[in-house]
C-alpha cells in the first residue's frame, strides 16, 4: 500500500512539474524559470534584462543572444516558448474546387 501511495505521489508531482508554455516577451523571471527546462532564475533574469534593453524577441532563435542560452536549451524548450499571447493561427486551406458537371446526353453546349 505504501508503494502505491508513493507511486501516486510521484506521478502527481511529475505532472505538476510539466509547465505550460510561457511568453518570454511578457513573463517575469520566476515564471520563465518555472516553465522552461534548464533555465534557472539567473538565466531567466538575463532573458528579462535582455528583453528590457533590446526589445521583444521576434523569433525563438533570438534567445540565443542571451548569455547562457544555447542551441540545446532552445531545442529542449522550443515547444514551450511563446513570443505572443495569441496562438499563431493555422494557415487557411484553399477551398475545394467545385465538382465538374458533365452535360446530359442530348444537351447542346452553350
Amino acid at each position: 500500500m505504501k508503494k502505491l501511495i508513493m507511486l501516486l505521489f510521484l506521478f502527481i508531482v511529475n505532472a505538476m512539474a510539466m509547465a505550460a508554455p510561457v511568453n518570454v516577451n511578457t513573463a517575469d523571471a520566476k515564471t520563465i524559470a518555472d516553465a522552461l527546462s534548464g533555465i534557472g532564475q539567473k538565466k531567466a533574469e538575463a532573458i528579462v534584462k535582455y528583453r528590457t534593453e533590446k526589445g521583444p524577441f521576434k523569433t525563438v532563435e533570438d534567445l540565443r543572444n542571451v548569455s547562457g542560452i544555447g542551441k540545446k536549451t532552445l531545442e529542449k524548450n522550443k515547444k514551450d516558448i511563446l513570443l505572443s499571447d495569441t496562438p499563431t493561427p493555422a494557415p487557411e486551406s484553399a477551398p475545394a474546387p467545385a465538382p465538374a458537371v458533365e452535360p446530359k446526353k442530348g444537351d447542346k453546349p452553350k
